[in-house]
């Protein structure tokens, strides 16, 4: 829901897909994947990045959230 493109999407889930197969393992962690896609969202929408980061990095609470909008702002 976010204004972002379909190619943009593409483009990270590719990227990610494919340092995944560069790793050459039959299995890798969710946190390997989570790790990358936070990582992705946050170059690509700001705003997909925190919403994302709500969930992920379990930021529960008001002064969570805040600290991390601004070590995002301050990037």
């Amino acid at each position: 829901k976010r204004p972002v493109s379909a190619s943009n999407i593409e483009r990270l889930v590719g990227n990610i897909e494919n340092k995944l197969q560069q790793m050459g393992k039959p299995e890798v962690s969710s946190r390997i994947v989570g790790d990358m896609v936070i990582s992705g969202l946050k170059e690509l929408d700001h705003i997909a990045y925190i919403r994302y980061a709500i969930v992920y990095l379990r930021l529960d609470d008001l002064h969570a959230l805040r600290d991390e909008i601004d070590r995002l702002l301050e990037s």
